[in-house]
Parts: C-alpha cells; sequence; structure tokens
C-alpha cells in the first residue's frame, strides 16, 4: 500500500505517519514519509507493516506539537481507512508550530499591568498581564473577559512546563472570526500555589487559602481590570478558568461567586485533593444562567474521568433550574496532564463559552 501526502504550507521538517499500526509514536523513523517533491510525500508500507483494518491515523512533523492541523486551524479528527487501497492520497493544509500556524497581525496584545500586583486578601504581590484582541486599539468595542489561572503557562515558550500557546490560539481563533476577548493571566504563587489554590485545608498541604484568592479575583482584580480595559463586566461575559489546581480553584469560584462567573473553563481539575467540593456543589442552586466546559483525559489517572462525570451529575441534580445549567463534558482517550494538552483544548472552550 502505498500513501501519498500533498501539503499546502510545507517546511524543512520531515513528516511521520502515526496510528494505532506503531500506537502512535510520533517520530517513528520506520514510518518517516520520502519527500518526492516540494509539498509531495509518499510512504509504501512493507509486507511486514501493513496495518489492520480498520486503520487510525495522522500525519506529523514529528510530536504532538507539529501535528497536521484543518484549514481553520484546529486539530483534526483523526483519519480512518476502513480497507486495503492501492493508493492512499491525502491533503494536509497546514501544520501546528509552523510559520504558517497563524497569522502574525491577529496575534494578541500582551501587556504587563503589573510584576508586583498587589493582593490585600493574602497580603501578597503577583505578576498579571492581559491579552487584548489584535484590533482593541483601533476599535471602541467592550469584550468580555476570561480570567485564567497559572499565568506562566500561558504564552511563554520557556515555561519548565510548556505551554498552552495562547497567544497563537486566538489568532487562529480571530482568522475565523472567534476570540474577541481579553485574557487575563494572573501567575500563580510559586512555593505558595498549593495553598491558594486548595479552598479548604487538608492534613497534607495544611491550611488551604482557596477563599481568599478568590474574594480578590472577584473583589480586587476584576474592578481594576473593568475600570481599566473596555469591558463586558456583567457575569454572562465574565469567565474564570484554569488547568489542574488552576480548575480546582476556578470550580470554587464559579460556586461561590455565581453572580461574578456565568463561564467555566475547567481542564483536568485537581478534584482529588479536595474532597470538600461536592459539598459546595451540593448548594450550587443558583437560577442564573451558566455555561461550564468540563476537560479530562483518560491517560491522566485511573480517577480523572469518573470524577469529572461526578462532579457534572453532582452540579446537575442540585441545580433548580437545570435549563438554564449547560454543562460540556469532553473527554480525551489519549489526553495526558499536561500544558500542550490543555493549549490544544482551549479553542474549543473558547469557541463553545463565547461564540
Amino acid at each position: 500500500m502505498v500513501v501519498e501526502l500533498f501539503t499546502q504550507k510545507d517546511d524543512e521538517r520531515p513528516v511521520y505517519l502515526t496510528g494505532d499500526f506503531n500506537h502512535w509514536h510520533t517520530r517513528d523513523e520506520r514510518f518517516r514519509m520520502k519527500q518526492i517533491a516540494k509539498g509531495r510525500y509518499a510512504f509504501i508500507f512493507e509486507e511486514s507493516q501493513v496495518p489492520k483494518f480498520p486503520l487510525e491515523y495522522k500525519y506529523t512533523k514529528g510530536s504532538w506539537e507539529d501535528e497536521e492541523l484543518a484549514e481553520n486551524g484546529h486539530t483534526p479528527h483523526n483519519r480512518t481507512l476502513n480497507k486495503h487501497l492501492p493508493v492512499v492520497q491525502d491533503f494536509v493544509p497546514r501544520w501546528r508550530g509552523s510559520k504558517y500556524d497563524y497569522k502574525v497581525d491577529l496575534l494578541p496584545i500582551v501587556e504587563v499591568i503589573s510584576d508586583d500586583f498587589d493582593i490585600p486578601e493574602l497580603r501578597r504581590k503577583r505578576s498579571i498581564g492581559v491579552l487584548l484582541p489584535h484590533g482593541y486599539y483601533k476599535s471602541k468595542r467592550n469584550y468580555p473577559v476570561l480570567y485564567l489561572q497559572d499565568g506562566q503557562n500561558l504564552i511563554d515558550p520557556n515555561a519548565p512546563y510548556g505551554c498552552w500557546k495562547v497567544d497563537q490560539q486566538l489568532a487562529l481563533l480571530a482568522e475565523k472570526g472567534y476570540g474577541d476577548l481579553i485574557v487575563v493571566a494572573i501567575d500563580h504563587g510559586g512555593k505558595d500555589r498549593i495553598r491558594e489554590y486548595v479552598p479548604f485545608n487538608t492534613e497534607r498541604w495544611g491550611m488551604g487559602e482557596g477563599k481568599k484568592y478568590v474574594n480578590f479575583l472577584t473583589n480586587t482584580l476584576k474592578p481594576y481590570i473593568d475600570k481599566r480595559y473596555r469591558t463586558l463586566p456583567d457575569r454572562l461575559n465574565t469567565g474564570v478558568g484554569g488547568s489542574s489546581l488552576g480548575g480546582l480553584i476556578s470550580i470554587y469560584a464559579g460556586l461561590l461567586y455565581p453572580d461574578v462567573f456565568s463561564k467555566l473553563m475547567i481542564f483536568s481539575p485537581s478534584l482529588w485533593l479536595a474532597s470538600k467540593m461536592e459539598l459546595e456543589a451540593m448548594h450550587y442552586d443558583e437560577k442564573l444562567p451558566s455555561k461550564i466546559y468540563l476537560y479530562g483525559g483518560v491517560k491522566e489517572s485511573n480517577t480523572m474521568v469518573e470524577q469529572l462525570k461526578h462532579l457534572k451529575v453532582t452540579l446537575e441534580k442540585k441545580r433548580v433550574d437545570t435549563a438554564k445549567l449547560n454543562i460540556r463534558l469532553e473527554i480525551n482517550q489519549r489526553g495526558l496532564h499536561n500544558e500542550a494538552r490543555w493549549g490544544k483544548e482551549f479553542p474549543k472552550a473558547v469557541k463553545w463559552l463565547f461564540g
């Protein structure tokens, strides 16, 4: 079987086939394609390599950070082939991680509000920045706002655990008419991160300062942002989100202040660390319209998916008017607990929450 690939926006990186035939290894030299012309590649399956059908596969430039993209810049579904064909011809319009991945003129405007923004509720200081829509200073519009935790991991390519590439994702969204919002990036507190992001006292981590932190988001930071920038300050245009412990505290913010946050972007929350979260959810009976995007990966832990399903059921059972509560649960069968995976989920969540 011969696989031929045509790609519109090529670069110098090699192309690899990956799929269930090689356990989804993204840089398997056995399945490196041969470039036969500019923008054209081919691979011939030897008799010992012929995969079983039905077949799922994709193309990468060597990692999931460099996988194929759809024309709209989003991650496409796996390709499928149900039977053996002598020749398979595929087309890739663009690649993640290439200079063609996004349009530079659509990148958001990144501003650092302060490297030592005062948090009176915790008697600490913090670096806080904003990502403004690319056309912010050329318009007079007011924009919805999304408050995101762990700001160090949102756009810095040198972040120790990787980054979401929020700036690039917003540029891709803008290309298709989405993502017109202000993102507020709040750095975590380093050694104080766990305490600040945990709402309750725990035996292992001691006193939880999550309530004070959420009070800071709501009573100090949000009024400041609304005063300094052209925002849509009402709850229907205000969201909060994060991943892991940042996801945990973002759930708590939504439970504690449903009159402030109507949109929750929750990726892989550390629900195992705060068993009392369910007790808070039991009282979540606000009649206000809300949207919650829950995401988790099967390969993160043995409990992640079940905990997310349980949280969804708990919230829905205790809501007086369930018609006004819209929860979307997304499960990735190969999803791992890392920044890169959350970055890939970010545009889908933005589009659903704010679209």
